[in-house]
């Protein structure tokens, strides 16, 4: 017994120090969100189309904004399955107490139907970013890829669709403003996408937003998301 002591006492107080020393374990924190996407769609002249858009996007339990996102892009018409955009987009993000943080990105995408598997519609977006933001000196670069699918929930009928899409996002470079490179987030959505009068849509839904953040930790949005596409 005398040496079972012994060797405790020896251990203990080991064991309590690596404890210490160990760094904090990784931290997962939650949000409830609101987004609202208009987006305006369409023919300039003949294949070259646009579309702008203005995003407010709510957060903190929905009770204040919290990043505000207006985007525009040209693009040309390759063929009805394939578009090429360069846009543009101004985000401001409201901080508490200071000055608001301001970001600016170019952009290219390229915008494609897949085919019609399953009786739905499968396509792609794949879009490539430069970013500069107020708070640091760096270009950001970033590449996002979304797979969509959406299926008529009546045989022979647009008027309601089942839909679901996931876009992953991954960094390309290390920034002084706080990107790292590597997997960056990823967003995946449930809903419905409704048909309006002329050939413009409203999505609602579930948007469920997974961000790596720094030192390991992870955020977690849980998004009522609503987008109107308004095509003329």
């Amino acid at each position: 017994m005398r040496r079972l002591f012994s060797s405790l006492s020896a251990i203990l107080p080991s064991a309590c120090l690596a404890l210490l020393s160990a760094p904090a374990m990784a931290a997962t924190s939650e949000d409830e969100q609101f987004w609202l996407n208009l987006t305006a769609m369409g023919s300039v002249k003949d294949e070259l189309v646009y579309f702008a858009e203005v995003q407010p996007r709510i957060g903190d339990g929905v009770s204040r904004v919290d990043q505000a996102l207006f985007r525009g892009a040209l693009g040309w018409k390759f063929s009805p399955s394939l578009t090429l955009y360069q846009g543009f987009a101004h985000i401001v993000v409201p901080t508490e107490g200071g000055k608001d943080v301001n970001e600016e990105r170019s952009f290219q995408q390229v915008s494609w139907t897949l085919g019609k598997p399953w009786g739905g519609e499968l396509s792609s977006r794949t879009r490539l970013e430069q970013r500069w933001r107020s708070d640091g000196d760096d270009m950001g670069w970033r590449l996002r890829e979304m797979i969509r699918y959406e299926k008529p929930l009546k045989a022979g009928s647009d008027a309601v669709n089942a839909l679901v899409y996931a876009e992953g996002f991954a960094a390309l470079n290390d920034t002084d403003w706080g990107a790292r490179s590597g997997f960056d987030q990823l967003r995946s959505f449930a809903g419905a996408e409704i048909g309006l009068p002329g050939a413009s849509t409203l999505e609602v839904g579930y948007l469920n937003q997974l961000i790596n953040q720094r030192a390991g930790n992870t955020r977690v949005n849980h998004v009522a998301s609503v987008t109107l596409f308004f095509r003329h």
